[in-house]
């Protein structure tokens, strides 16, 4: 049995997670964000905020088609922050009082409020570790929203826009497994596509750490604490798919 948190648990985090990148931010919103080439730490708050405001608008509404998705461009620290924890807020609430299995328009396979407040919890997360790496003291995220954070992130970041491009695998695999997590995955690399499957079958290479460095490897960013056994040159081939999908996974 894998991780898994209530709605309730990931309106929690959405809500932890997002003051803690608001609290990052007011240090220096004019850092430069490492994982993000040319963006600052005000970019980033602007594109989380400007996301969940989108979302916000979707689950309000109940969107059954995507709708556009507009930038916010003031830069002001003071009214940049405020609008984002206006937006925290809101969507927080919204989620909160909403059924998770109402239908509901997603880039995912799953079509319900559902998976937005496991979205919105995982996108603030991990833009949360990276406002926080700008300064050089980014936390690791919770064993198991990260947990829930890797299979998502593997189904609707990697899997979904690979699909029929040159993978180049012939079967290769690499086990994920977590420390901290009862989580396994096993990530097969074909010619024109990447599957994954819950477990650790027979694996050709593996990847190892806490939850949060998984999650971190899958995501593309620096993983220091990740252990890597068997071939590694496959798990070189899995992170060159990885950071081959257009703009960042998360």
């Amino acid at each position: 049995m894998g991780s898994r948190l209530t709605p309730q648990e990931y309106i929690a985090a959405l809500r932890r997670e997002g003051g803690a990148l608001a609290q990052a931010a007011r240090q220096d919103p004019t850092r430069p964000v490492p994982y993000y080439a040319g963006w600052n730490v005000a970019d980033l708050v602007a594109h989380t905020g400007a996301v969940h405001r989108w979302v916000l608008g979707i689950v309000r509404s109940r969107a059954t088609e995507r709708v556009p998705r507009g930038p916010y461009e003031d830069r002001d620290p003071l009214r940049l922050l405020a609008w984002f924890e206006e937006g925290l807020a809101a969507l927080a609430g919204t989620l909160e009082g909403a059924d998770p299995s109402e239908p509901v328009w997603s880039f995912g396979a799953d079509q319900t409020v559902g998976f937005w407040q496991r979205r919105m919890a995982h996108e603030t997360a991990i833009h949360r570790w990276d406002a926080q790496s700008a300064f050089g003291d980014a936390q690791p995220i919770e064993p198991r929203l990260a947990a829930t954070g890797i299979g998502e992130s593997l189904a609707v970041h990697v899997v979904r826009p690979v699909h029929g491009t040159a993978v180049g695998g012939h079967g290769e695999s690499v086990a994920l497994r977590c420390d901290d997590a009862p989580d396994r995955w096993l990530v097969v690399l074909l010619p024109d596509e990447v599957r994954v499957e819950e477990g650790e079958g027979t694996p050709t290479a593996s990847v190892a750490g806490t939850a949060s460095d998984v999650w971190l490897f899958v995501t593309g960013r620096p993983a220091v604490g990740i252990r890597v056994s068997g071939d590694a040159t496959v798990v070189a081939r899995l992170q060159d798919v990885i950071r081959s999908v257009p703009g960042p996974t998360n």
